[in-house]
């Protein structure tokens, strides 16, 4: 079982944190639960893993995971491994990160099934997430809106973007 992040952070006006948690059987990605909070410490999302069965999970974060928080001066990733999980953190993609995200997702979704009475929270974020337009008038897309929808989609196509389809064994062929 894995656990894919978009971290957030502490206070009132932070970023949500969104996990959603996942397992790869085989040619599918089997979405099993989704989580979200905003302004709360780490530890209420480690309590949120362990209440519900998932103390054995990979963490998958995104870039930002090992990075030290400006307040408690620690990382996401540091606090994740004292609290005896195993965490892997994805480097930054760079510029067209989001966009590769969604055309991740996009590629994998039909082999995507869903736990229709968990996930139901993260499955709005993805049907509400949209483009950015520009103000005037020519309405030229600017990426994905940053907004509501955003934090859970991030995980989402993070989690779409490290999934690796499992290789084929070709049949041996005898001469």
């Amino acid at each position: 079982i894995k656990a894919f992040w978009d971290i957030g952070g502490t206070g009132a006006k932070a970023d949500a944190c969104a996990i959603w948690i996942a397992q790869f059987v085989g040619k599918s990605i089997n979405v099993i639960n989704y989580y979200e909070a905003q302004g709360q410490p780490l530890a209420t999302h480690i309590n949120w893993l362990r209440r519900n069965g998932y103390g054995d999970a990979v963490c998958i974060l995104p870039h930002d995971g090992a990075t030290n928080d400006r307040v408690y001066d620690v990382s996401y990733e540091s606090a994740l491994n004292e609290a005896q999980f195993q965490t892997e953190v994805i480097p930054n993609q760079g510029k067209g990160a989001a966009a590769m995200r969604i055309e991740s997702a996009r590629r994998r979704f039909p082999s995507i099934w869903f736990n229709e009475a968990t996930t139901e929270p993260g499955r709005d974020a993805l049907g509400w997430y949209h483009e950015k337009k520009s103000e005037d008038d020519r309405d030229v897309g600017l990426g994905p809106e940053h907004d509501w929808s955003s934090h859970g989609c991030d995980a989402f196509g993070l989690m779409c973007v490290v999934y690796e389809m499992p290789k084929e064994k070709k049949p041996d062929v005898q001469p």
